[in-house]
């Protein structure tokens, strides 16, 4: 018992668990690397990039949405409809005016549940639970429960075709967007802010910080960006489905908790995010060529989503320990200083 408390305060195990999302990445490139021939190859990156970015884009919703101490379950539903909108007015606005109405209902519905959190203090879970619900049978009454196809398949390639031999259109925008919020979150005043309004909105008030304003604003860009993925994702298809994202939130949910985004807010990165989509979309592939099956994947990526959890709370009692590289040497360097002193004999 002693030996097992002596590794769990050690400062390899809090460095282990504080940079989890590298450690897991490295490890699961490492087994997918053994497992499946050419995993590592550029073109099998490229095509599970792509089919991550669409996941991606809602995740950075929820990364502001998770850091705010937030919740927001109704990103497939907004999905789905944003798609809907997208295709089924194709003939009679164009492409991308329609395009342009399908990402106004992703702003809009992201704003009925900032009015339903802030405005009406129900809880996120409970308002996003009840949106998500009536967003799906919006969606299943528009297109009366079939899927619709747009005007011209073709016009969806710029976002799924590769470019200059690279990633896809919608794997750019992933990447681009993803950098954008990290910056936003480290280099600005209103980034520093999120995290004190998520670590206790109540202080924050009182600071002079506007928390029901940055609350509000966290689920109208929530909405806005599970709009984008939903109209990237019919126009890659030329179909809007009232099934579209049933189950992606709580896999893009995993995917911020696995990049070290808390669930109780205040903590949080999007450099974290995009490790933990990549930790995911690693995983997947190196599972699909295995050909696990899906129930499969689901139940590894549960339990790994369990450990970290656990992992996290266990040394969330020294969370402010200072377990960087440099700390780290720093530490290492002032032990060994203390035990040569200790044995060097009192002149």
């Amino acid at each position: 018992m002693t030996s097992s408390r002596h590794i769990l305060d050690s400062d390899v195990f809090h460095a282990l668990v504080r940079n989890r999302v590298v450690v897991i990445l490295g490890a699961t490139l490492i087994i997918g690397a053994t497992m499946v021939p050419g995993f590592l190859e550029f073109r099998t990156a490229s095509l599970g990039l792509d089919r991550m970015a669409t996941l991606g884009l809602l995740a950075i919703g929820l990364t502001v949405v998770l850091i705010a101490g937030q919740l927001d379950l109704s990103g497939g539903a907004i999905l789905a409809l944003s798609g809907i909108a997208t295709i089924g007015l194709q003939e009679q606005l164009g492409q991308i005016p329609a395009a342009l109405v399908g990402l106004a209902v992703g702003v809009a519905a992201g704003a009925i549940n900032g009015f339903l959190v802030v405005v009406l203090r129900i809880n996120s879970l409970v308002a996003t639970l009840a949106s998500m619900l009536f967003f799906r049978a919006l969606c299943h009454l528009i297109t009366e429960s079939r899927p619709i196809s747009g005007i011209d398949p073709l016009f969806g390639l710029v976002v799924s075709r590769p470019i200059a031999g690279t990633f896809t259109g919608r794997t750019l925008l992933f990447f681009v967007l993803i950098i954008l919020l990290h910056l936003w979150l480290t280099r600005s005043v209103a980034g520093r802010q999120l995290f004190a309004v998520g670590s206790n909105p109540a202080s924050a008030e009182a600071s002079g910080i506007r928390s029901r304003a940055y609350l509000f604003g966290v689920f109208v860009f929530s909405g806005t960006m599970a709009g984008v993925a939903g109209v990237i994702q019919s126009l890659s298809v030329n179909t809007g489905s009232p099934v579209f994202g049933e189950n992606i939130v709580l896999i893009a949910i995993a995917a911020v908790v696995i990049g070290g985004t808390r669930l109780e807010g205040g903590r949080g990165s999007a450099l974290g995010t995009l490790g933990g989509l990549l930790t995911i979309a690693a995983l997947t592939t190196a599972m699909e060529y295995q050909s696990v099956p899906a129930y499969l994947q689901d139940i590894v990526t549960g339990v790994i989503l369990l450990l970290l959890i656990l992992l996290d709370r266990t040394v969330s009692g020294s969370q402010r320990r200072d377990v960087t590289l440099v700390a780290l040497v720093r530490r290492a360097r002032s032990s060994w200083s203390s035990r040569k002193n200790e044995r060097t004999p009192a002149p």
